[in-house]
């Protein structure tokens, strides 16, 4: 061995599904802050700037999976069950509503949310102990 940390299979996969996830929802909320400005309060650049901070978590979140990093599979795992649930009693009920949604939007929603459910799929499977061979 090389004495590296190296990310199980189950957390490189994890991790490119959260790169896909948030990929989309940066680019949907830059379109929302863009093309669909000043539809809600939430469609604007300086929303778009304040909710930054997100992604970069995000990013953190993922890199860590990448790198293999102890306890980083409890970590994306808590992530992702946050996302799900902010997503369901925050997005969904008040977001959602005020940015007159249209199929776009309600396809990127599940989408972004399915995703996590995913995410966390995977990730209980890690800190069970099981692994993909």
């Amino acid at each position: 061995m090389d004495g590296a940390v190296h990310p199980t299979l189950l957390e490189s996969i994890s991790a490119w599904v959260l790169v896909v996830s948030f990929t989309l929802s940066l680019l949907y909320e830059l379109w929302r802050a863009t093309a669909k400005a000043g539809v809600s309060s939430y469609d604007s650049t300086r929303a778009f700037v304040q909710g930054l901070w997100l992604y970069v978590l995000a990013a953190i979140v993922i890199g860590l999976l990448f790198a293999g990093v102890p306890f980083a599979a409890w970590i994306g795992l808590v992530f992702s069950a946050l996302v799900i649930l902010v997503s369901i009693f925050y997005y969904n009920p008040k977001m959602m509503p005020a940015r007159k949604p249209g199929l776009f939007d309600w396809f990127e929603d599940l989408v972004y949310t399915g995703l996590a459910f995913v995410t966390v799929a995977l990730l209980t499977l890690e800190v069970s102990g099981f692994a993909l061979t």
